[in-house]
């Protein structure tokens, strides 16, 4: 009988270092996150959030209006390009990009390959009053006036 339970004894001994059977038998002792580390997780990105968000749109409305003001500029040089070949002003930002029967020099190429827009994606306005013209943008808005960025922006506002 000694024998045989040394050999039951060898055979248990074997089978707890059997790596299956240690993995199998374990109790998982590790616990996930309570409720309240999560919100306060939570708590803690959405103040960082609230933190940094105003930042970040202030810049990027500020990136908009200079965006706004080189887009102008790039206008401005290519109606002065016109200009010089056509020896008037163009009558509308269109005559940029199509050829203008009523002028021999035109091109070949066009001066812009479309009508500028602003950084909110919407057309600029041009208005020509005899050799003064002027490209306008309603700023962020999309309306008229406004202060900070909604504030139109104007070629005059563009230095060359």
């Amino acid at each position: 009988m000694g024998k045989l339970k040394n050999k039951i004894t060898n055979y248990l001994k074997n089978q707890k270092n059997n790596t299956f059977f240690t993995k199998a038998s374990k109790i998982n002792t590790s616990s996930g996150m309570t409720l309240i580390e999560i919100l306060i997780v939570l708590a803690i990105i959405a103040s960082l959030m609230a933190f940094l968000l105003p930042g970040i749109t202030s810049r990027l409305d500020k990136a908009k209006v200079q965006e706004t003001k080189i887009m102008i500029g790039q206008a401005m040089n290519a109606i002065n390009l016109y200009y010089t070949d056509c020896g008037k002003y163009p009558s509308s930002l269109d005559g940029l990009v199509t050829a203008d029967p009523e002028c021999p020099n035109w091109g070949p190429e066009p001066y812009i390959k479309k009508a500028p827009k602003d950084a909110w994606n919407r057309e600029m306005s041009y208005s020509l009053d005899g050799n003064q013209f002027t490209i306008l943008s309603l700023g962020a808005d999309g309306r008229e006036g406004g202060d900070g960025y909604n504030k139109d922006i104007s070629s005059d506002d563009v230095t060359q």
